[in-house]
This record gives C-alpha cells, sequence and structure tokens, in this order.
C-alpha cells in the first residue's frame, strides 16, 4: 500500500466523510449512532468535533480514524476508501498514517517515556536501534528530553500527554486524532498541550482533529464541526464566532453546545 495521505498537498483535501450512517440493533430496534453526515477535512486543518454525549461525536471520530467502519457511506483517506480494506489494511492506515492521543493517555505504566514512545515505531517495521532513536528526537521535540528515562508514575499528568504525543507523533502520521486530549490537565498545562498541537499543525503539516468540550481547543481551531443527534448540526469558521469561557457566540448569538 502506497502513502498517498503524505502526498496530498496542504489546504487539499485530506479525508472526505461521504454520507455515512452508523447503525446498532438493541432488542430488535434500529438506532443510529450517525445519519447521513458528509463533509471533507482539509490538509494541515485543525478540526474540532463539538457535542453533547450521545451527539454522535465519538463515533465520527472513530470513523475517521479507522477504528470503526460505517453501515453505510464511505470516508476515504485521500483516494483510499477506509470501507474497502482489509482489516490488515485498516490496521496498516491506523500505523502508518495517523497519530492517537488519548484522553487517559494510555502508556505502558512499566516502561519508561523512550521505550512508551519507541515501541509504536517498533511495530511499524523499524529497528530498535531506529526506534530509541527516533523515539528521542520526538521526546526532545515535546520538551521531554530530560525524562527519557522515566515510568509514568515518576511524570505529572501533562509530561504523560507529551509522551502520548510524542508516540503518536514517532511514525510521522499525517493525521492527528486527539480525544479530549485536555480533559486530565490543569488550566495552564492544557493551554501548553493545545498550543503544541497547533504548532505541529501549523509547522509539520499535521492534519489535528479533536473531539473535545475544551473551549480553549476551540479557540485554536480552524473550524468547529458540531453533532447533533447523529448529524452534523453546523459547521463554522473560527473567525466567525466569539469565545469567552462558557458562552459561544456566532453572528452575536449565543449557541447551546
Amino acid at each position: 500500500m502506497d502513502a498517498p495521505a503524505h502526498d496530498i498537498p496542504a489546504g487539499q483535501t485530506i479525508i472526505q466523510v461521504d454520507r455515512i450512517s452508523k447503525t446498532f440493533h438493541l432488542k430488535g430496534e434500529e438506532v443510529y449512532a450517525l445519519k447521513d453526515v458528509s463533509f471533507d477535512i482539509k490538509k494541515g486543518e485543525y478540526l474540532s468535533i463539538m457535542g453533547p454525549s450521545g451527539s454522535g461525536k465519538t463515533t465520527l471520530f472513530n470513523m475517521i480514524g479507522a477504528l470503526d467502519v460505517p453501515s453505510d457511506g464511505a470516508v476515504k483517506i485521500g483516494p483510499l476508501d477506509l470501507t474497502k480494506l482489509t482489516s490488515r489494511q485498516l490496521a496498516y492506515v491506523r500505523n502508518h498514517y495517523i497519530g492517537y492521543i488519548f484522553q487517559a493517555y494510555n502508556l505502558i505504566a512499566s516502561l519508561t517515556a523512550l521505550r512508551n514512545v519507541a515501541i509504536a515505531h517498533v511495530f511499524s517495521g523499524a529497528s530498535n536501534e531506529e526506534a530509541t532513536a527516533k523515539a528521542k528526537q520526538c521526546l526532545e521535540l515535546v520538551g521531554l528530553g530530560h525524562r527519557l528515562h522515566h515510568r509514568p508514575d515518576e511524570m505529572s499528568g501533562g509530561q504523560q500527554q507529551r509522551v502520548a504525543i510524542a508516540r503518536a507523533l514517532v511514525n510521522d502520521p499525517a493525521i492527528l486524532l486527539a480525544d479530549e486530549p485536555t480533559a486530565n490537565l490543569d488550566f495552564k498545562t492544557g493551554g501548553d498541550i493545545i498550543g503544541m498541537l497547533k504548532q505541529l499543525s501549523a509547522t509539520r503539516g499535521v492534519t489535528v482533529i479533536t473531539a473535545t468540550h475544551d473551549h480553549k481547543m476551540l479557540s485554536n481551531s480552524d473550524r468547529i464541526l458540531w453533532m447533533r443527534d447523529g448529524r452534523v448540526d453546523r459547521i463554522d469558521r473560527r473567525q466567525d464566532i466569539h469565545i469567552e469561557e462558557g458562552t459561544i457566540e456566532v453572528g452575536g448569538k449565543s449557541i447551546e453546545h
């Protein structure tokens, strides 16, 4: 499989979500988690997905990340239609095109920061020596060059999240998916993490997609996609909305979120 996601020029469509639906059967009843959802994401864009619990936000996030497939419709990364790939091919896409940052960090407690990051590169086919060198480089990039040999329980929450970002970057992904990356962090540390993601988007051309409730995340977005009842309720450009703590306005009108 080639690497079309990395070859797409900045500003061109890297992800296409085309009329996807996701249904579940519960006690004989068909339940929609997503229904007829369509939109595109540009290479290098910073997109935030917002929505209340049960809105379909997490399901959509998983579709974009090749963690799940829709019941109908298509999700494409470059020319690759994820709905037509085998489970082995989807695993390749996840490993080589996409980096994941999770709310709970998901670090291996018994491993140092260096090994937590290096192991992801080993899984992509790198030698142990190559993986160690690349992991060191990524940890230095996120400001943790002095914490290479510390385990997660020897680091703060913000430092653990930086390790998770380094791990997400070690395979040079074209797309970075962040699921509530600031939820477990204090205000200042969360702001630092957001600034780092924005910098990665701006300087390395990484497409950043977050699922979040954090207004600080919205402030750094290029666009905000609002989910409601399994559908896209609206998509706003950052410059068209006014954000204050507890309040979001579009065109002078407060909106629910």
